[in-house]
């Protein structure tokens, strides 16, 4: 039965406070949901009868019969799908010594959803597995972001942290610290590392200048040809992308 109560408490988890509080995450589709079970504990399924008859041995605290109109009612999206989920959100522990045997990524003040979910599909493809982000960062639990993540959450770890403080003590332990700068050197001509942390900036300000100062790798993304009239910069999704394959093309 989906109750009034069910569905207010669904709703809630929309705002960051209450998925805090609740330490849980809402998923919804076919593929992103059946993408995450098994690597998170389920505490509510709300399925149409088909898509549970398909899937008999999900395992959840909770599971609801719905009709697809029902859907409309919880449902997030413009389009309601088959089943919607809510996952609890895993203990990440911050791993500061991921960046000395693996590369990694890290995010100043990346605030748009849609960016931080996408920057988690790039990091899955290549294999990152821990991205280091600010506070200011969108949560990736929100539910865009975990939309546009198209289930690499169940792969990547986001670790929140005061980013400054903790790129400042990994310039300390000379771990190689990478950064994208529109006065940096070209990264096609630049000596590039397996491990280190390439930090990406916010949309609009890019990286902070106190973590800026410590970077010791800077590096630009060229346009092409150089003396074309272009775009004044890339969006931040597209730059990562274009930087994690030309690390990976090297390593």
């Amino acid at each position: 039965m989906l109750s009034k109560n069910k569905i207010k408490y669904i709703h809630s988890l929309e705002q960051k406070k209450n998925r805090k509080e609740e330490q849980a995450f809402i998923a919804e589709g076919p593929k992103l949901v059946g993408d995450l079970l098994g690597h998170f504990t389920c505490r509510l399924i709300v399925g149409t009868d088909e898509w549970l008859n398909q899937h008999p041995y999900i395992q959840a605290s909770e599971i609801i019969v719905v009709k697809r109109d029902e859907l409309s009612r919880i449902s997030l999206q413009k389009t309601p799908q088959e089943v919607l989920a809510i996952f609890e959100q895993p203990p990440h522990k911050v791993e500061a010594d991921a960046a000395r045997h693996s590369l990694c990524l890290a995010l100043d003040d990346v605030q748009d959803p849609g960016n931080v979910g996408t920057i988690a599909r790039v990091a899955d493809w290549f294999g990152i597995e821990h991205i280091f982000c600010s506070r200011g960062t969108a949560d990736i639990y929100n539910p865009k972001t975990v939309q546009a993540t198209m289930g690499a959450i169940a792969r990547v770890k986001f670790h929140y942290c005061d980013l400054a403080a903790f790129i400042t003590e990994q310039a300390k332990a000379n771990v190689p610290l990478f950064g994208t700068f529109l006065n940096g050197n070209n990264i096609y001509e630049e000596a590039l590392d397996s491990k280190g942390i390439i930090i990406m900036g916010n949309e609009g300000n890019g990286i902070s200048p106190d973590i800026a100062e410590v970077i010791n790798h800077r590096l630009f993304i060229p346009n092409y040809p150089p003396e074309r009239a272009t775009s004044e910069s890339l969006n931040v999704a597209i730059a990562t992308a274009i930087v994690c394959a030309e690390f990976r093309r090297r390593k």
